[in-house]
Formats: structure tokens, sequence, C-alpha cells
């Protein structure tokens, strides 16, 4: 049964993402590397990671999403369905909020409602974390991916003078 979901879930993503990337992400432009160039980058880089996390997974960029697979490695979300609904709970948790995002949630939360404790716990790890959901995520290739990823999982503090 949950096989039969999980397909209704990919044709919904199949007949929408194009429409999200149109409406959603129509000032953004792609980024300017292929998969085969992120993985020059230097070992430690986040480029490099995201390469890696490409060749690995079989996966090809999607133009104006790649801050999207970003997140996938400063998160640790899976790249399976309920994974998926778990990374957009923990994107509210960071302060994320768009009309797809509260679709994605929805959905996926009626669809797949066995997961409900694993998206809460994300929804919870969003909101421990630094306010990054807006970054962009290109300009950082270069950096360390371990350090950017410690930085992000620190929750911002606030400093009283």
């Amino acid at each position: 049964m949950k096989k039969i979901r999980v397909q209704f879930l990919l044709f919904v993503y199949d007949k929408t993402q194009k429409l999200y990337r149109k409406y959603f992400k129509k000032k953004k432009r792609q980024w300017q590397f292929n998969e085969k160039q992120l993985l020059e980058f230097q070992e430690d880089s986040l480029g490099r990671k995201l390469g890696e996390f490409y060749h690995k997974h079989g996966f090809s960029m999607i133009p104006k999403m790649e801050n999207h697979d970003v997140h996938h490695l400063i998160t640790g979300c899976g790249t399976n369905f309920e994974d998926e609904i778990a990374m957009q709970y923990l994107l509210l948790g960071n302060g994320k909020l768009n009309a797809h995002l509260l679709a994605v949630i929805v959905l996926g939360t009626f669809i797949l409602p066995e997961y409900v404790k694993i998206y809460i716990k994300a929804y919870r790890k969003g909101q421990n974390m630094r306010t990054f959901h807006h970054w962009d995520f290109e300009e950082l290739l270069w950096q360390n991916f371990d350090h950017l990823k410690n930085f992000v999982q620190q929750k911002d503090t606030v400093v009283l003078y």
C-alpha cells in the first residue's frame, strides 16, 4: 500500500516541479557549475561534497533547485519521500514559508501519516538550527563543508550588551 502512495506522490511531484520552478524561482538563476565541475573542487569543500552527492545517488542538477540539494547535505536528510517531507518540515521550522512548502507538508502528511513523529522531530531540528533556508549556497561552494555544516547546526545566539 505504501508503494502506491509513494507512486502517487512521485506523480504529483513530477507534475508540479516545473510549475514550482517557474513561479516560485522565477528570479533565481541556475548555478554556473555542473556535476562534473563540482567534483573538481577541493576535497573538503561544499562543492566537492555536493558533486559526490550527485554521483553517489545518480542524480543530476535541476536548474534553480541546487540549494535544495545542499539542504540535504547540511541537514542530513535522506532522499526518499518521507525524508523529503521531513526536510520540508525542517525548513518550515527554520523559517521558510511558501505555498509550495505548505502543500508538500499537507499532502505528504496526509499520504504518509505514519512518519508524523519524524516530521515533528525535523521541524524542531530546523528551529534549533541557524537560519539558512534563504542562503545562496553557490557562493559558499569553496567553503569547508564540515565547518559550514557545524555553523548551520548552531542556533543563532542573542548577544546582549
